[in-house]
């Protein structure tokens, strides 16, 4: 078998930052007298700075577990840091929402509690696959695997909401591995999972995605979805995965 094609989750089959700025907003919405998206922007940026001084933050950046979607994960697992990050989330959680109402005169424990567990809610409630990506990948021929950064529990949760499960051959998660992309290890235990010798990754992440499969030798195609840019020389754009059938001989 000579090639297979490695697909991205986040951002290339399903929304995530979007929606992740969606839950935010809606979960701010809901406090009365509160300059809601104020709220939002202010929950977000504490989560932001309590993830990164956690003694887990090191171990977030490899496998590539965020903030926001530390605000909603179950971190299931018996890692030791998975078993961290479980402990220390209602607290996580909680702080992120307390400082963004004290940022606004409000001091009350008990609803930044409640945030920290609407806001979960709020996420839940926004899967959402891109139109485009039932199809192609059913078109596709050849291995698929599914190569993702990000707590297992979470990124299979994501998947098992888009109903995508079906078409990979293998589903590669960081969180199961201990190390996440760009590293070359991980493209090619995703290879090996569907009896590959070559593979083209296709995913929206310049620096993950497409850099990381260069460096192993692999070939790129860039998702950008959401008109960034510039992209990498030589690496062909696509804004639809409707587009990707063209590429792949």
């Amino acid at each position: 078998m000579a090639g297979a094609l490695l697909f991205d989750l986040d951002d290339t089959l399903v929304l995530e930052e979007p929606a992740a700025a969606a839950a935010f907003a809606a979960t701010a919405r809901g406090v009365a007298g509160i300059d809601a998206p104020r709220l939002a922007a202010d929950a977000r940026s504490h989560a932001r700075a309590l993830w990164r001084a956690h003694p887990t933050h090191p171990y977030c950046l490899r496998i590539g577990l965020s903030s926001s979607e530390g605000m909603w994960c179950r971190f299931e697992g018996d890692a030791a840091e998975m078993r961290a990050l479980r402990a220390w989330a209602p607290a996580y959680r909680r702080g992120a929402w307390a400082r963004a109402l004290l940022d606004q005169g409000v001091d009350d424990p008990a609803l930044a509690a409640e945030l920290g567990e609407r806001f979960g809610a709020e996420r839940r409630a926004r899967h959402h696959t891109f139109a485009d990506v039932p199809a192609v990948l059913a078109a596709l021929d050849g291995p698929l695997a599914l190569v993702t950064n990000g707590a297992a529990c979470l990124q299979r949760e994501k998947l098992a909401a888009s109903g995508l499960a079906e078409h990979f051959d293998a589903v590669v998660v960081s969180g199961d591995l201990g190390a996440g992309k760009p590293e070359p290890s991980v493209f090619l235990h995703a290879l090996s999972q569907v009896g590959a010798r070559d593979g083209v990754m296709i995913g929206d992440s310049l620096d993950r995605d497409v850099d990381g499969a260069l460096a192993t030798g692999l070939r790129a195609v860039w998702v950008n979805r959401f008109g960034d840019g510039p992209g990498r020389d030589g690496v062909p754009e696509i804004s639809s995965l409707a587009e990707l059938p063209a590429l792949i001989p």
